[in-house]
């Protein structure tokens, strides 16, 4: 037994150096092991891996007389912050991480466990494609990833970490994922590369300009996050993974804070500018809402009108959409409907509370936004507010016009609570667009019809924008002094807490794509 457990013990040795020839290799790029990056995701000593003693047992081309162990991945599971999260990672040491049968098993399985124990599933990427020599059983192994991450949408968390190249149908599992992460110069994705894309369109462009971190991040939105390093990358998974709950039957972990429920937010009573032409920060004034002023926002650079973030507020978890005035008015357009409508999905699907900061003027006006679908694209998240279920709060802060009125969680598409601020102007359009539409005849047929048009804009305003006119309907519930925001907000979750809203008996909904 002895001679048994030493041998076990060299080979265990043997697999945790790996060849340092190939780690020098890796350092000598910028980029940290598998082993190195899974110590920093999770807790010390926390780490249990799966199948480290995995080979494969393809034949030709060579391979029969090269078998790793592992085979090119290590699985397992370990905690972040005490609690289990399962995590796989490419190890491009060996055979450049690509994937073969025996490696795409072994992530199978893991995937299959994570699903099982009802834990958070990270996927640390960092792999060529599918293993050629082994043929179609890797691209066989590709498809039992897609619908694993299926299977497992709504149910746990899914976070991909981009560390390295992902080419072609291997990018189609972290976009099935509930969270993206990249890092700038050292990881891509691309369905075809730029060799390909030259070939066939004659476009020369580099590997980063193609599928780089800030692309994905800022242009097509694949990418939830971008950092400039793996440490700082990894460090933010952590934090994430702290706010999500483990699966779709618990909640968002619960914390303590030093932020007093019913401070004050006198601030936001001047953050604000009456005049609803004027811009500002909406970061800002979430920062004053929010416990400590801390917040993690999700694809903080693609599709900038709209914000979305998660935070907390009196120890919960939330996640709150805001119009950003500083962009574009705060309009709503293809990419910012988008861009709510899934996280709005993320949200219900995890039991994360919805705060909604509205000060929109409308959609955004325009050919290319009309030839884009955008009423397709706006009905995405008419359709995931209509059909989230979690306590759902609205705050108008200041305008809010037409059907973008509507579809920002308003009463009539059922949320729970809603706010105003004085300064609210809830109307079907702004008041100047208004008048030259109800009052045209009049306008045209006055001897001055400048004048005319101011004054009939002002009766407008006066009698169907005052502040209070939505409430007096029922459509506000309370209309509240700025600096109270926080303590109502808070006030509103609490009595939400154990909401419970049914759905009607379905296989599932046909929601617009």
């Amino acid at each position: 037994m002895n001679e048994q457990i030493g041998e076990l013990t060299r080979i265990r040795q043997e697999v945790l150096r790996g060849v340092p020839e190939a780690t020098d290799a890796q350092h000598d790029k910028g980029k940290l092991t598998a082993r190195e990056r899974i110590s920093l995701l999770l807790d010390p000593d926390s780490f249990h891996e799966v199948e480290q003693l995995r080979r494969h047992r393809a034949t030709g081309f060579g391979l029969e007389n090269k078998k790793p162990y592992t085979d090119g991945v290590i699985t397992g599971w370990g905690t972040v912050e005490g609690r289990t999260v399962f995590v796989y990672a490419h190890d491009f040491r060996i055979f450049g991480g690509a994937l073969g049968e025996a490696h795409a098993t072994k992530i199978h399985k893991i995937m299959d466990m994570a699903i099982s124990a009802g834990a958070p599933l990270v996927s640390l990427n960092d792999g060529a494609g599918a293993r050629i020599q082994e043929g179609v059983s890797a691209l066989a192994g590709y498809g039992g990833i897609f619908q694993r991450n299926t299977r497992a949408s709504g149910v746990i968390p899914q976070i991909s970490v981009m560390l390295g190249p992902c080419a072609g149908g291997a990018a189609y599992s972290p976009a099935l994922t509930d969270f993206v992460f990249m890092v700038r110069e050292t990881s891509q994705m691309f369905i075809t590369g730029p060799d390909v894309v030259r070939a066939v369109t004659g476009e020369e462009i580099s590997q980063n300009g193609l599928g780089g971190a800030d692309v994905h991040a800022g242009t097509s939105g694949v990418a939830h996050f971008a950092y400039d390093d793996e440490e700082t990358c990894i460090a933010e998974v952590r934090y994430l993974i702290s706010m999500l709950p483990s699966n779709n039957r618990e909640t968002p972990p619960r914390s303590t804070s030093s932020d007093p429920v019913d401070r004050s937010c006198e601030r936001l009573r001047d953050l604000v500018p009456l005049d609803g032409s004027r811009p500002y920060d909406m970061r800002e004034v979430i920062e004053e809402l929010v416990d400590d002023g801390e917040h993690l926002e999700v694809h903080e650079r693609w599709a900038p009108s709209i914000l979305t973030t998660l935070a907390r507020l009196g120890g919960q978890v939330v996640g709150i959409v805001a119009s950003q005035p500083q962009f574009l008015a705060g309009v709503l357009d293809i990419h910012s409907s988008e861009k709510a409508a899934r996280f709005v999905q993320m949200c219900d699907a995890f039991s994360v509370p919805l705060v909604t900061l509205v000060d929109v003027p409308g959609f955004l006006p325009g050919v290319d936004q009309e030839h884009g679908g955008i009423i397709r694209h706006g009905a995405k998240l008419l359709y995931a507010y209509c059909n989230a279920t979690v306590p759902r709060v609205q705050v108008i802060l200041r305008k809010a016009y037409g059907g973008a009125y509507i579809v920002m969680d308003s009463r009539s598409i059922g949320t729970d609570v809603s706010f105003a601020w004085p300064a609210n102007e809830i109307a079907v359009m702004g008041a100047e667009g208004a008048a030259n539409v109800v009052f045209r005849r009049r306008i045209q047929a006055a001897d001055d019809p400048d004048a005319t048009r101011e004054q009939l804009v002002k009766e407008y305003k006066a009698e169907l924008m005052h502040p209070y006119y939505a409430a007096e309907r029922g459509l506000v519930d309370d209309v509240i002094d700025p600096a109270e925001t926080r303590s109502a907000l808070i006030g509103a979750l609490t009595m939400l807490r154990s909401k419970h809203a049914p759905m009607p008996a379905r296989k599932h909904g046909n929601p617009p794509t």
